[in-house]
This record gives C-alpha cells, structure tokens and sequence, in this order.
C-alpha cells in the first residue's frame, strides 16, 4: 500500500513549567498538557523558533486517527480508520531531565531545541531520552519536539491508533540517581526479597555512593531494610544487590493482592540524592507439567481473556480509568487473566492487575522477520498488505523486548513472558512440510523460525529468570517439527484443543497453555478436565476495532464486552462457569441458532413459544411466566451450565430464581417494555471520566431494547464531553459527534471532568422523549 504522504501530523506544546528547586530530589511531572496539534507535516517544525500559535491546542493522550473519518478506502485491519504522521511541541525549564514516553504510534523522532535526541520505530515500546546535554541555561525556555509516522496505515492486522497515546513523563533528578527502570525485585516464599538496584554517576567525578533501601508494608509501615555502597566513576552504573527478610509476610494473592513498596534512597557521600519508589508483591509461582499452574502453593485455572490496547470511543487514547471500568467488568464475570495481545500496553494496566489481583501474559510481538497479511478491502478479501514492525526486526527487537522485561518485570501480577503470537501461523507468511497445509511455494520455511526464538529468549533470561517464557502457536505440528515448540518453558496452543491429549502423552515434560480460544464450552472442558491445561485465554474479552470483515463495520465483536464495556449474553455465560458469587441470568432466542437477547418483546413474532436460556452457577433455577411457575431445572454438569425452557409468547414478566439447596440465591428478570417514553442516565464515575450509559426506558422505566432513537448530549460546567458510542460494529458516526442513535436501546456518553472544581450538567434529548438531565 502506498503511504499517505498527505497524512502528516503535527503538535506543539508552548507552555512553560516552573523550574524545580536546586536541592530537589526526583520529580516526575504529567507532561501531557498544553500540546498543539497539526495534522500535515510541516519542515521545520523541530526548531525551537517554529511559529505554532495557529495550531490546534489539546492535552494528551491524543488519537487522531479515532477522529476519523472512517472510510472505505482506509484499511479493514486498522478499521477503516486514517493513518499520517505528527510533530509535538512544548517548552520547560529543568536542571538534570530526562523525557519518558509511555508509547508513541509510530516511528518517533525526538528533538529538544533543535537537536535530535532519537528515533523509535516499535509503536507500543516505552523509551527515555536524556535532555539535559542541550537545555538552555538561564530564564530560557527549551522546546521539545516529536515527529510520528504512521503513513504506512495499513501496518496491523488491528486497530494501532496514530500519535501520543500514552502518557508523556518530565522526569528530573540529581546527577546521582536510579536508572532508568533501575530496580529488579525478586521475592521467596519465606519473605527473603532480593533489589537489585543500578545507580547512575552522571556528575563529573567518582562519587562514593550508598543505597538504603526500605521495605514498607501497605500502611506505610517500615518492615525491613538494607544498606550498601561502592564508588562510582564519572558516567559510569554501579550495581547494588542486596536483601532484607520481610517477617510474617503477606503473599500476593488474586483474590487478596498484597503490595509492598521498595524506597530505594542513593546518597552522594553523605547528601541524598534520590529516592525512588517500586511497588512489589512477595508470591511464588510454580507451573507443573502434570498438575498445573500454583501460586503460593495453591492450584489456579488461568481463565483468561485476550484484550487489544484501544478503548472503544477514545480509540487508543490511554485512559487508566477506563481501563480500570473494563477490567473491574471483566473480573465480575469471574475473569483472573489478561493476555496483552500482542504487544506491551500501557504501563498502568499491569498497576491496575497488581492492585486488582489479575495475572498477566505480557506480550512482546505479532510478528518476527516476515510480514503477516493486513487486509485492507476486508478480512480475507482482496490483496493484503504486508507493512509493519517486521521491517525493523532485526535491528530493534532485542531491544523492545529487553525493555519491555525491564519495565515490567517487578509486577507481581505478570506471571508470563510472550516472545510472540502465531509467528507460525500455516501460510502467514512460514510453512513446514509437517504443518497443517504443508510447505507451498511463496511460503517461507518454518524452520527459520527456532534461532530468532532462541535470541528473544535469551533476551527475556538475561533480565528476568523468574517466569517462564512463552509464545502463542498456531501449528503445533509444525512448531513440534521445527523444535520451536521444545523451547518454551510454557508451549501455548492457539485454538488446538485438540492436540492437548496426545501431547502431553507425547511431550510429558511440556507445560501446556490454552493461549487462545474459542468461547465454546468444549474449549474450556478440555481446560477444566484435564488438571495439567493451565488454563485459557478467550478471543476475546471485550470488542475491539480494527479487523474488520467489511466495510462499515468498525472492528471484531467476538468480546465478551462490547465496544461500550456492556456485557453480552455471552458474558454472563462465561460467569456461570468461572465466577463464584452465585448468578442467574436468561435470555430469549432470536430464531436464528447462537442468537439470544436480554429482553421479552416478541408480540410481532409468529412464534407460540419462545426458547429461553437461562445460565446459572447454582445448582439449578426456577422460572416464572407472570408468576406461575413453569418448573424447575438442575444443572447436570458443570461444564455445561445451560437450561432451557419453551416459554408463552405473551407479554409480562420472566423472572428466573437462582437456587441451591431449595433457596434462592440471585435472580433475573425479562420484562416486556412498553412504548418508548423517556431517557435514563446512569452514570458510572472512575477517576477523572465519567461513563454514562444513557438508556431509551418506557414510562415504567423499562429499556425499550428494538429503540434506536437519535440521542443528543449537551455537557456545560466543569467537564467536556469526550465520546459517544453503541455497542454497533457497523455504526461509523464519528465518535467525537454530540448525537449517536441508540443500539439495543442505550448509548455510552464519555465525560471528561477538568481540573477545575464545579459540579458538571449533563442533558440529553431524543425526538418525541423526555429528556434527562444529571449534575455529576
């Protein structure tokens, strides 16, 4: 595909921050506000004097290509949505400053006053530069500038987002401070825990320099320490190891996630001249090939979900709270995992999975050396693409993965390392005379495959040997054949339940995964039958865009979640196998196999009867029609928590009863609606968003599911409104647009609040209903 060369972007930031104080230690500032946007590049725009005042102002993280327009000429596999490139601007003071970007889409280049500082192709990798050798001295003020290239819009085979969409880091410190990702804390099961901490010497002579190092409990509370020192050259790192015996400790569990913090304080002589902080977990992780997976002595299923990196309407914009509303809804259902696919995310969800007690597969790659397809005219149609992070491979991955290791290592929730995922998928681009479909000519031999293997492990090893590492295959023939396989410590099965059997037969030492899977109840029966499977990871736990099948549709629905974070009736089936709060939920069948839907309006249906599924973790349900009762249902097996029941079509109520040991223990009710009568708001606050799901109710309150109604939202006061979205794939009305017409009956609406206090109105209006209004 050609690139976009029209598709250029550009940012500036022109707002001064106030210089920190002489003798301060480590500051680390929120760098994303005050940024000035251009999409268009534009020569010159890395000098200090460029002119942006006609720019476009906005805070990040900043997605432009969620802004649309969606078209049919853009990419299926990145959603039909736009690609380009950009510059970023802004001015500061500081003394010893270093810039982190928490990720940049892609192809960074980096300048402060003119200088260029580097460039970063990996668009989901976490970097730093040094600026300190460049800043101004005096009152003036320095300028920092960062071009992204995202031209090659057809690059994934899913929605990647374009610019910077994470967090952006000002960080200063004294000449003598920790490095950057410079702590390494690994723990036993007696408490012992072991820092590993690297000191820089950035001063311009040797420094004798001691590290205290703390251990603080949850409270605060100091239950252990260490001390330590040596000299350091002039630019040179010094290495400090040491341990401290915590007692009586307090293990990090899923459902009690325990953490301690690590203060790592360096003196320069007898000054201090750093402090930095690492939050920890003390748990031991075990993974056995005949018995399963262990943590802290106790067996564990991994019931896992897939997630890409964007959220929904704010596209790949980062937003921890809305993540954190994602991921509190995927535990509910009983969810424990999350595989990062494929690429490391945002560093707040692996903080958002510790504090939450969520294990984590953290993964580097989609692909190693040879482009996959990236469809463009739709899935599987037309001539895909093949651009993308292949192209700088062999330069760069030893490097992103080695920094994806060093960033990530010290949370207690990742528990894998992934080197990559269906690397050998048959035909895309590797093949093996021994693999599903063969070696056909225009493939590349699998075989090539085991020696890059080889050195991203080595990578993973030489900074973290306390997980396992893992890849996710797709032809386990031809991974058995080539030996790529043979050298993971957990082999991962991509949708190949089917090989498990004979494997562990033949291969008894392999450790086997489910790393990717259907939401099929045989899928996960072949997991929770068999006590050597780790566990599963679903594709996928929540709607995501990109890969599209054709245009307009915006992305997969094969979440469990929709777009919206609502849940589906697949959802609450996946609760009745894995959640352990006792639940009941039914819904009624559309007439077409595998289609159900939460509601009971079937008067213009032909049907006597209309077939109801009820999922249920308890031992059985009753359900009621307008209160008679029309029986009651044990479940049968466990691995197949389904009921059925033929119900009267007639208007009313359906209310289904949980039940265990002859008591009720959760319930759930189908209610016929009436006509569509007003708006609902139920907002839902998370940190700084709030989400609003805005519902089409009749007069008793009741969503109208068939409503479709065209939803104005108007935001005034202390807030903005971000987004408004369905859970529609094949509504393409841009997302940034005051007015979406309701899916099922509701909307989302995304309101950022500001960092002014005030109280935030929120009214929203459809043709012939009442209005809502909330003040939040």
């Amino acid at each position: 595909m050609q690139p976009n060369k029209s598709a250029l972007l550009a940012l500036v930031l022109a707002a001064a921050l106030p210089a920190w104080p002489a003798g301060a230690l480590r500051e680390r500032q929120n760098f994303d506000s005050g940024w000035r946007f251009h999409k268009g590049d534009v020569p010159g725009a890395e000098q200090a004097a460029f002119d942006d005042t006609a720019w476009r102002p906005l805070n990040l993280p900043h997605d432009w290509s969620i802004e649309g327009p969606y078209a049919a000429t853009n990419a299926s596999g990145t959603g039909f949505l736009p690609g380009g490139i950009g510059w970023y601007r802004k001015s500061f003071h500081g003394r010893k400053v270093s810039i982190a970007f928490d990720g940049v889409y892609r192809d960074s280049d980096v300048w402060i006053n003119g200088r260029h500082l580097g460039h970063r192709p990996y668009g989901y990798s976490s970097f730093e530069y040094d600026l300190t050798p460049y800043l101004n001295s005096g009152a003036k003020a320095n300028t920092l500038a960062v071009r992204v290239n995202h031209s090659e819009s057809a690059d994934s085979r899913w929605y990647t987002g374009s610019g910077i969409y994470r967090h952006v880091w000002l960080i200063a410190t004294q000449p003598v401070h920790v490095a950057h990702w410079g702590t390494y804390i690994h723990t036993g099961a007696d408490g012992l825990v072991t820092m590993e901490t690297s000191a820089v010497n950035e001063s311009g002579a040797a420094s004798a320099v001691r590290v205290v190092t703390s251990i603080e409990d949850a409270a605060g509370k100091q239950v252990a320490t260490a001390s330590s020192g040596q000299t350091i050259a002039a630019g040179a790192t010094g290495t400090f190891v040491q341990q401290a015996a915590v007692r009586n400790p307090v293990q990090w569990f899923m459902e009690a996630p325990y953490l301690y913090t690590a203060i790592a304080r360096v003196y320069a002589g007898a000054t201090l001249s750093d402090e930095y902080r690492t939050p920890f977990g003390i748990r031991i992780i075990r993974f056995d090939p005949d018995h399963g997976f262990f943590l802290n002595g106790k067996p564990e299923k991994f019931k896992g979900v897939c997630i890409h990196h964007d959220l929904g309407a704010l596209g790949a914009a980062f937003s921890e709270a809305a993540l954190e509303r994602r991921l509190k809804a995927l535990k509910a259902l009983g969810v424990n995992a999350i595989r990062c696919s494929h690429n490391p995310m945002a560093p707040e969800l692996y903080d958002l999975c510790d504090r939450m007690g969520l294990l984590v597969m953290d993964e580097a790659f989609d692909e190693w050396t040879a482009g996959k397809h990236k469809w463009i005219e739709g899935w599987n149609a037309g001539k895909p693409g093949t651009d993308g992070y292949h192209e700088v491979f062999e330069e760069w991955s030893t490097r992103d993965i080695s920094d994806m290791v060093r960033r990530d290592r010290n949370h207690p929730s990742i528990v894998l390392w992934s080197i990559g995922n269906e690397i050998d998928y048959p035909g895309d681009p590797f093949g093996h005379a021994q693999g599903r479909g063969g070696l056909k000519p225009g493939m590349l031999d699998a075989g090539l495959l085991p020696p890059t293997a080889r050195r991203l492990i080595a990578a993973v090893k030489a900074l973290d040997t306390g997980r396992p590492v893992t890849q996710a295959l797709a032809d386990i023939l031809a991974s058995n054949a080539t030996g790529l396989a043979d050298l993971l410590d957990v082999t991962g099965y991509n949708y190949l339940e089917q090989h498990y059997a004979a494997d562990h037969k033949t291969y008894p030492k392999r450790i086997i995964l489910g790393s990717e899977n259907h939401h099929s109840l045989a899928a996960w029966s072949a997991v929770a039958s068999n006590e050597y499977v780790l566990g599963q990871f679903l594709w996928t736990g929540i709607d995501y865009l990109g890969e599209s099948h054709q245009y307009p549709d915006r992305g997969s629905a094969s979440g469990l979640l929709d777009f919206c974070g609502f849940p589906k009736p697949l959802a609450y089936l996946r609760a009745a196998l894995w959640s352990d709060r006792p639940m009941v939920y039914a819904a009624a069948s559309e007439g077409r196999p595998g289609r159900v839907a939460e509601h009971w309006n079937w008067a213009k249906d032909a049907r006597q009867t209309i077939p109801v599924e009820v999922y249920t973790n308890c031992a059985g349900a009753e359900l009621f029609l307008n209160g008679r009762s029309l029986g009651e249902k044990a479940v049968a097996d466990r691995l197949a928590p389904v009921l059925r029941w033929d119900v009267p079509n007639e208007p009313g109520v359906v209310r289904v009863l949980g039940k265990q040991d002859g008591h009720e223990r959760a319930r759930f009710e189908l209610t016929t609606a009436g006509l569509p009568d007003h708006l609902q708001l139920l907002p839902e606050q998370t940190g700084p968003l709030t989400h609003i799901e805005i519902r089409v109710v009749d007069a008793a309150g009741h969503r109208v599911f068939a409503a479709d109604s065209p939803i104005t939202v108007q935001v005034s006061g202390a807030g903005e409104l971000v987004a408004l979205d369905t859970g529609n794939i094949r509504d393409v009305t841009p997302v940034q647009q005051d007015h979406r017409s309701a899916y099922e009956g509701r909307i989302l609406a995304i309101v950022r609040h500001s960092s002014n206090a005030g109280p935030v109105k929120v009214r929203a209006t459809a043709p012939g209903l009442k209005p809502a209004e909330a003040t939040l």
